[in-house]
């Protein structure tokens, strides 16, 4: 499989460019890409046009030849030099997604900084979490390179262990109207453990080999997933919404999903 960063067809800063970039999924300018996925699977960043005409800044997963998975991206930033918001519609899903190596999800840079997105694709089954990134460099230290690498470095391993998970982190590197996109791609396995990594503001092709009894090791010695208490979850969330919005607390939750399909069973 071979994973590109965040708007890898389009470049970061679009724009007013954004509605002449946009692709639908059944776009014949996908058909490169398609032949080519037929043999080696594929995961890449573009601007997608879904209905209404709202453009989504996506994930793409191509396998056996055809579209297999779209991750439209959840958070999108608008603070600091980001302005996403404007340009972009935000998904409104998170799903896993079943590919011949086993259960995998995507993500989208600002994505992975909200436990819960990839605290919700691991309770669905994902084992591999892919996040996309065109992260800026930002700060530097002597003797300690770039700051915003080591920044997601250590995210990168925290949410692996705390999913326990392998994650792949592949950020965008190089110049795009005077941005620098800080690179440093990554691959940690549920241990926190780098499998392979690139080195920081240089292009470059890393292979990472994930092995599946790494994470059964993992998921044995700390079975988080296993003992998450969902209804708990939903019970708190639930409070949580209504404080939030100035709901009624009186009324309580009904059950949560997982209770509902238990009892029809």
């Amino acid at each position: 499989m071979v994973v590109f960063p965040e708007l890898s067809l389009t470049g970061y800063l679009l724009r007013d460019q954004v509605p002449e970039l946009a692709l639908r999924l059944d776009d014949r300018r996908l058909s490169p890409l398609l032949r080519a996925a037929k043999e080696v699977d594929v995961l890449f960043g573009c601007v997608e046009e879904g209905d209404g005409h709202r453009y989504h800044n996506a994930a793409v997963f191509l396998s056996g030849g055809r579209v297999a998975h779209v991750h439209r991206k959840v958070y999108l930033p608008t603070y600091g030099m980001f302005d996403e918001g404007r340009d972009f519609a935000a998904g409104d899903r998170l799903r896993a997604f079943d590919a011949p190596f086993g259960r995998a999800g995507a993500l989208i840079c600002e994505d992975a900084w909200h436990p819960s997105a990839a605290w919700l694709l691991a309770l669905e089954g994902a084992e591999v979490l892919f996040v996309q990134s065109a992260g800026p460099s930002r700060g530097a230290r002597k003797g300690r390179g770039v700051t915003s690498v080591g920044v997601w470095n250590d995210l990168v391993r925290v949410t692996a262990q705390f999913q326990t998970a392998f994650v792949v982190y592949v950020n965008r590197v190089g110049y795009e109207d005077g941005l620098n996109f800080g690179g440093g791609s990554i691959a940690v396995d549920p241990f926190g453990r780098t499998v392979a990594s690139l080195d920081a503001l240089e292009p470059g092709l890393a292979v990472a080999e994930l092995d599946a009894e790494v994470l059964r090791r993992a998921r044995t010695a700390y079975p988080l997933l296993r003992d998450e208490n969902l209804d708990l979850a939903w019970r708190e969330l639930d409070r949580i919404r209504r404080a939030r919005f100035g709901l009624p607390q009186d009324a309580l939750p009904g059950p949560s999903p997982l209770r509902r399909r238990s009892l029809r069973r």
